[in-house]
């Protein structure tokens, strides 16, 4: 990629006469370099992951959530919503769905937290932008919000905070089968294509952001609100990312471009979750079916469950990139 690089440094410099060191020049190298490598490289990532999701049979999975122990089931559901291209809106009528078809409660909510958090196109781009140490500590930890937020809520025996009834429409999953591996390719192809037609806009939005910031936002600013020596960072940030309505595939290119001036990787990685998994519209959804106390309950333990990881990747993961 150092020719990539290269080429875009000598056409913003002799072509357009600016320097790529800052302002406009910066922001134009770091825009086009990252444009082409990340959707080149998120495309072949997702095609891979593709190919792996044809071999998994949603109907048997959705089988197994009402039939397995606690644990299990728990489990099955974050992987479930991790293997499953939701933001947080879209996840809530998926989880209406399984309430309608009578699986536990505290399972569907590790469905509901995990889905938004982790998906093939965020991990696509995590292993892209830093590596995949960071990405798989990312998706694991993901997982582990989703399924220990999901054991709270059933410990806490919260299915009188459902509604009486249920308006919005249930979602079935959908089967897949396939008999050649010519058709499990054109399933990941037709994924794809799925996939990038609708992120693609907002991956070059965040590298848009991630670029502005990159070229003129002064560094002193962000080391004093999200630097290593705010104890409070962690948390400013995810009370910050829960009213934002956004995916992570967005907030990716901008949280790279926030760590490398100077917010510390917990901070940045505790607010992408936050915005991505807890948004104002997905409150209203949830309202229609959850009495406002049980949405307070998952608000309030998906947020620490993001706090906890958030200083957990400060403490364990700085090294790391």
């Amino acid at each position: 990629m150092i020719y990539l690089s290269n080429s875009i440094t000598w056409l913003i410099e002799n072509i357009l006469h600016l320097q790529v060191s800052e302002g406009l020049g910066a922001m134009l190298h770091f825009f086009l370099y990252a444009s082409i490598e990340i959707l080149g490289l998120m495309s072949l990532i997702i095609l891979g992951i593709g190919i792996l999701r044809s071999y998994i049979d949603p109907r048997k999975v959705k089988k197994l959530l009402s039939k397995t122990g606690t644990i299990p089931s728990h489990i099955l559901s974050s992987i479930l919503g991790a293997i499953t291209p939701f933001c947080s809106c879209s996840s809530v009528p998926v989880f209406i769905g399984f309430i309608e078809s009578g699986i536990p409660l505290g399972a569907t909510f590790s469905f509901l937290i995990t889905s938004p958090i982790v998906n093939e196109a965020a991990v696509a781009l995590l292993w892209i932008a830093f590596g995949w140490k960071i990405a798989i500590a990312y998706t694991l930890t993901g997982l582990l919000i989703g399924i220990i937020g999901g054991l709270l809520i059933k410990k806490m025996n919260l299915e009188h905070l459902l509604e009486d009834y249920i308006q919005l429409r249930s979602t079935d999953i959908g089967s897949l089968e396939f008999t050649t591996f010519k058709d499990r390719f054109y399933f990941a192809y037709k994924e794809l294509k799925d996939v990038m037609s609708n992120v693609w806009k907002y991956v070059l939005l965040g590298l848009m952001v991630g670029a502005v910031i990159k070229g003129w936002t002064p560094d002193n600013i962000l080391m004093e609100y999200a630097g290593p020596n705010n104890p409070l960072a962690v948390i400013v940030g995810v009370i910050v990312g829960v009213p934002v309505y956004t995916s992570n595939v967005m907030m990716i290119p901008i949280i790279e471009t926030l760590i490398g001036k100077g917010m510390g990787v917990g901070t940045a990685l505790a607010f992408m979750m936050a915005a991505s998994a807890l948004s104002l519209p997905e409150m209203i959804m949830l309202r229609k079916v959850l009495k406002a106390k049980l949405v307070k309950i998952f608000v309030t333990i998906t947020s620490v469950g993001i706090i906890s990881v958030g200083y957990l990747f400060n403490y364990l993961l700085t090294g790391l990139l």
